[in-house]
């Protein structure tokens, strides 16, 4: 009579595998690895379904999610994350291990490791395993919270499914290859096997809680024996053999569902199956006491302390250092603190078989690395003190950012007054210790200084910074936009024009540009050429309301009263509270002895 229950397997003699056994090779890892290259030849499809069709759907990347908090898209990218995420809270966290690129990543650079006789081993620290929660929270809920707080409203939703420009979002190849060696073989060889899974990704924050709650997890029989195989074979971390015995299942979120363990075990106790979630599991009586921290409340203090350091010295600098990097960086370069410190300390030690310091001398090896991490940290120091001269100008920047947006959106730079011009130039001065302090040029910096210099009415200033600006790839349409700016409010209207035309030469997408020329040649009477400017920034950047609306009143002033209506209704059906188009509409209704529509206001002051 064949049975499934665990007395009835109780009864059947099994054979029994000594702790002393080989462990016999995983016959999951085979079939990981094929499903892992489908997953990057779908990736290959994709790009290439963008560059022959020019637009495709959206990355299937989880990052592509933080855009719902900033402006209310439901892109590809977030609709993927929400359906594995989901999966997750049924089956367990499969997705990361037969699903992610990164994760193949670090499994091949493990095996490469192992290759040469390497064999990474974990760190197991419990601050560290708070990195991907925070970044979590960062990049998905800040934005959210952030603009709630700021404007009291939530951003229209709306589906953005397919782009024109798939790479928008994405590195260049130098960074994006630094940062398949760093979250690759650093982090696998410093931090262990999924060390960015474990220390980094923000991903697996979400993917971890879902887990808990996931009835889908590695169960355990009673035919195990505790040999330990399960554990040696998971490339997760993840302590299988003990998790099993104390609570009849795997509880560690880390666990990726690869099966590895299941393939190997002896015995053929493990299986995946559904039944109770992790999530209140409690211990069996007869589990073992739970081991000790393996790191001290003091280096668990000094890796968190020094991850938090290096991370705000190294995000976002000189356009090199993006999030993800940032992490994986700020990961390794904390448990090198911890080695290094140990190493001060210890009489003998050695790290990943390499003898650092014996009978309190240094080794070679040993005051290499101490060579090498006194560099890297003064590197850091001083990378900190740029980061602090950006953080003081953008502190200065902060209040200028909404009439900046009203200037690009038509309006004229309002009169500063002293305490306003007295706030940017002390930003200013933090931006150029920031640009003479640092090592590269840090992107966008020049550019943000002269916003600075212009609100400081600093001519001089910001006449150096649009220079620098101009020489900077892809910042050429903004910087003519902002010399143009200080040529209108001094009054030179033809100056103005010219740098305007500049702007649009070197960036035609840009809306600005377009609108900033139209209202300079509309004020010097040139409505012709003005009207040309408006249309050609709405053939060049879309439907646009200032744009729609300040050509419609540039066909009022050169007769055309139809054209100018049917400019204003576009203009009221793009934005329904224009205030400006509706009133014009109501006054040209009126004067052609054409009933108002409703609600309607009497004539305002016009734009231009």
């Amino acid at each position: 009579m064949a049975t499934s229950s665990g007395s009835a397997r109780r009864r059947v003699a099994l054979p029994v595998v000594g702790e002393g056994a080989p462990v016999r090779r995983s016959r999951m890892g085979s079939w990981r690895a094929a499903v892992l290259v489908l997953v990057h030849l779908a990736i290959a499809l994709h790009i290439a379904h963008w560059l022959t069709a020019g637009t495709t759907l959206s990355p299937l990347e989880p990052s592509e999610g933080m855009e719902l908090g900033k402006r209310g898209a439901v892109n590809a990218g977030l609709l993927f994350f929400a359906a594995a995420a989901a999966a997750t809270a049924l089956c367990g966290r499969f997705f990361c291990g037969w699903g992610c690129h990164l994760v193949a990543l670090q499994d091949l650079c493990q095996w490469l490791l192992r290759r040469v006789g390497i064999r990474p081993l974990p760190l197991r620290s419990r601050a560290l395993a708070w990195v991907p929660v925070i970044a979590f929270v960062y990049m998905f809920l800040w934005p959210a919270l952030y603009r709630l707080a700021t404007d009291g409203a939530w951003p229209p939703l709306h589906l953005e499914l397919v782009t024109p420009d798939f790479w928008a979002t994405f590195p260049g190849w130098l960074v994006g290859g630094l940062t398949f060696l760093v979250c690759g073989f650093l982090i696998v060889y410093l931090l262990g096997a999924k060390g960015f899974c474990t220390y980094a990704c923000p991903y697996g924050a979400l993917f971890g809680a879902a887990d808990r709650v996931a009835p889908g997890r590695i169960r355990v029989s009673d035919a195990c024996n505790g040999c330990g195989h399960c554990t040696a074979v998971c490339t997760s971390n993840v302590r299988v053999h003990e998790e099993v015995r104390d609570f009849g299942m795997v509880v560690d979120p880390g666990c990726m569902k690869c099966l590895d363990c299941v393939s190997v075990c002896p015995n053929d106790a493990l299986r995946f199956g559904f039944g109770r979630p992790a999530l209140g599991a409690t211990r069996r009586e007869s589990a073992a006491p739970a081991r000790p921290p393996v790191l001290s409340g003091r280096e668990e203090l000094l890796l968190a302390l020094s991850f938090a350091g290096y991370f705000f010295a190294l995000r976002g600098l000189y356009g090199l250092f993006p999030f993800l990097l940032s992490l994986g960086l700020a990961a390794s370069l904390a448990y090198l603190t911890l080695v290094v410190v140990r190493l001060a300390a210890a009489r003998d030690l050695a790290v990943r078989r390499i003898q650092l310091r014996r009978g309190g001398r240094l080794t070679t090896a040993g005051g290499t690395l101490l060579g090498s991490y006194l560099l890297l940290a003064a590197l850091a120091l001083q990378s900190a003190a740029v980061q602090v001269a950006l953080f003081g100008g953008a502190h200065a920047e902060r209040p200028s950012t909404g009439w900046r947006e009203a200037v690009l959106r038509g309006a004229d730079p309002p009169a500063f007054g002293v305490r306003e011009r007295e706030r940017a130039r002390r930003g200013l001065a933090w931006l150029e210790r920031a640009e003479r302090w640092g090592l590269a040029r840090q992107p966008g910096l020049a550019l943000r200084a002269g916003w600075l210099a212009f609100v400081a009415d600093e001519p001089a200033r910001l006449a150096l910074q649009v220079q620098r600006a101009l020489a900077e790839p892809g910042q050429e349409g903004a910087a003519w936009l902002l010399a143009g700016l200080r040529h209108e409010q001094a009054g030179r209207a033809d100056l103005a024009a010219d740098a305007y035309r500049r702007s649009v030469a070197a960036a035609p997408g840009a809306r600005a540009g377009h609108l900033r020329l139209g209202l300079v040649l509309a004020r010097m009477g040139d409505l012709g050429p003005a009207r040309s400017a408006f249309e050609g920034g709405l053939a060049a950047s879309g439907p646009d309301v200032e744009l729609t609306y300040n050509l419609a009143l540039v066909l009022g002033l050169t007769g055309d009263l139809e054209g100018a209506i049917g400019g204003f209704r576009r203009a009221l059906a793009l934005d329904p509270t224009h205030r400006p188009s509706r009133e014009n509409l109501a006054a040209l209704l009126a004067e052609i002895g054409t009933p108002e529509p409703s609600n309607s206001s009497p004539r305002g002051d016009d734009t231009m």
